[in-house]
């Protein structure tokens, strides 16, 4: 579960873009033996092969806004790291029960889980055992200790959490061109979406969330989650069986709801991330071009370079969405293209 939020202001160095002498890989996953081959660092940001980006984006452009899809993460990707100054909360780190004993309860599980999910030296496959692990306890936790969704309002609306610039502006390019966008989440969708109501104050028609969802009785009391559970290194589009449209939960009718099979004929994504695991939100889709953007918001120096390796473009710093804004500026646009 991505960075538990804190209410304590620190002072951390903002490191820039660099480009190391260390073995890089491609867009089509060649290995390439000198980080400086093919590789362009720009300000706070690095693409790894500027001439196949190139490519791709004349692909994208030539086939259309119609085979075209952007799945996005959440926390730390549509979310800024940092608000204010302070460590920005994840979904699942700002919720707040009643009984301050479970709050207790899920902060050690933090404390020893989360150094386990960003270690780059601990195996996949066991690392998602783990993270299984994690998720399922914690949820364990959510249930037991008697969550109510008036907690979930309130917290959020006390929560250090923020879009990053530019996201409004991006749901609003997509939703104008009828593009969907899929928000997958390691934390949780009822969060998500009051988050949305509160911080954005509206809603989009393109936006689907597939994430973990509760169950509440009559009451307001959590009683289960439903579908599969979702955790930092297995969300992929086969989750979109457990999909639901943000509007049918905040009671808006939409007449044109995004569904699994619209979704599989898109076959261009753009895929937006902050995790290395988030790379495989595509992989139950049969894509024909994807552009990837990774969004390296802390222990830079360490993490860069396999950044550099999985994603085709690295933003650096916390850095705001209007570079991906420009992108798909320049895929489709005008609106009529």
């Amino acid at each position: 579960m991505k960075g538990r939020g804190m209410h304590l202001k620190v002072q951390t160095p903002r490191l820039k873009a660099y480009a190391s002498s260390s073995s890089v890989r491609d867009f089509g996953g060649r290995n390439m033996n000198q980080a400086k081959i093919g590789t362009m660092v720009n300000g706070s940001n690095c693409y790894n092969d500027p001439k196949l980006l190139h490519q791709k984006k004349a692909a994208i452009r030539l086939a259309g806004p119609s085979k075209f899809q952007v799945i996005a993460d959440f926390d730390n990707t549509l979310t800024k790291f940092w608000v204010d100054g302070y460590r920005g909360q994840s979904s699942h780190a700002l919720l707040q029960q009643e009984n301050p004993e479970y709050n207790a309860k899920r902060d050690e599980l933090f404390n020893y889980y989360h150094p386990i999910e960003y270690d780059p030296q601990i195996p996949v496959d066991e690392k998602t055992k783990l993270m299984e692990e994690w998720w399922g306890k914690t949820h364990g936790l959510l249930i037991e200790g008697g969550l109510t969704y008036d907690a979930i309002r309130n917290s959020v609306a006390s929560a250090v959490i923020a879009f990053r610039e530019g996201v409004v502006e991006l749901f609003e390019f997509l939703e104008e061109r009828d593009i969907p966008v899929l928000i997958f989440s390691a934390g949780l969708a009822d969060i998500i979406e009051e988050v949305l109501r509160q911080k954005l104050h509206r809603t989009f028609k393109n936006v689907k969330i597939v994430s973990n969802r509760m169950k509440f009785d009559q009451n307001g009391n959590l009683v289960s989650f439903t579908g599969k559970l979702i955790h930092s290194l297995n969300k992929n589009e086969h989750a979109l069986d457990m999909a639901a449209s943000l509007h049918d939960h905040l009671g808006e009718v939409d007449d044109q709801l995004i569904d699994s099979a619209s979704v599989k004929k898109r076959t261009n994504v753009l895929l937006l991330g902050d995790h290395m695991g988030d790379l495989r939100m595509s992989d139950g889709l049969d894509y024909e071009t994807r552009i990837s953007v990774g969004f390296l918001n802390h222990n830079i120096e360490n993490s860069l370079d396999s950044y550099r390796k999985g994603f085709d473009i690295v933003y650096l710093d916390d850095a705001p969405m209007t570079g991906v804004v420009k992108l798909v500026s320049e895929l489709f646009s005008p609106a009529s293209d």
